[in-house]
């Protein structure tokens, strides 16, 4: 599948990194590219850029007919807590933005550390949880994650990133400010 990665950070390059492992034809971009042509060229477009540049995004390119996967976790500048929540989510705003796309809730719980190496803690596949309201498109980002080595799991609707992307929160401040580290996880016990 041919993806564009618009971000090319940590979680950009991690993540077009994994994806060509997994024989996918994936590319990184950032601002300065022409980012027109490469959604154009695209069938999924991900974006690795922080929410607040979503709105220059939206603009620099057609995203009608496209799905587009927001990572973003939406914290302030000074990592004190989200710019927006619990009634909106930054994959709502972002579909608001585009509203000729089908926008996916994914990956945002998963740090970049981890894309290179076999996306596992302790042999356990990391989760990652998709939201979305267009099943097609959920099941290809489902599939996409599996390909590179996740383990996927339905989050229901896109209104639910009003919850994934706290989850991505908490897990940031696991990791950074309470002092567990990078090579941590969420993970959902599933019987």
């Amino acid at each position: 599948m041919k993806l564009a990665i618009i971000g090319n950070g940590n979680i950009g390059k991690g993540l077009t990194a994994a994806l060509t492992r997994a024989g996918h034809d994936a590319q990184a971009y950032d601002k300065a590219d022409d980012l027109a042509a490469a959604v154009s060229a695209a069938q999924v477009v991900i974006l690795s850029t922080p929410f607040g540049a979503a709105e220059d995004v939206a603009k620099s390119a057609d995203f009608s007919g496209k799905i587009v996967v927001d990572v973003s976790n939406p914290i302030t500048e000074d990592f004190s807590g989200l710019s927006v929540g619990h009634d909106t989510s930054a994959a709502e705003s972002i579909a608001a933005l585009m509203p000729d796309a089908t926008v996916v809730k994914a990956f945002n719980t998963v740090f970049a550390q981890h894309y290179a190496g076999d996306l596992t803690i302790n042999g356990a596949k990391i989760q990652t949880f998709v939201a979305a309201d267009d099943e097609a498109a959920q099941a290809t980002v489902m599939s996409l994650a599996t390909d590179i080595g996740l383990d996927p799991v339905a989050a229901g609707p896109l209104k639910n990133a009003r919850f994934l992307e706290p989850l991505g929160f908490m897990n940031i401040q696991f990791g950074y400010v309470l002092g567990l580290g990078a090579e941590i996880a969420p993970q959902w016990q599933i019987a």
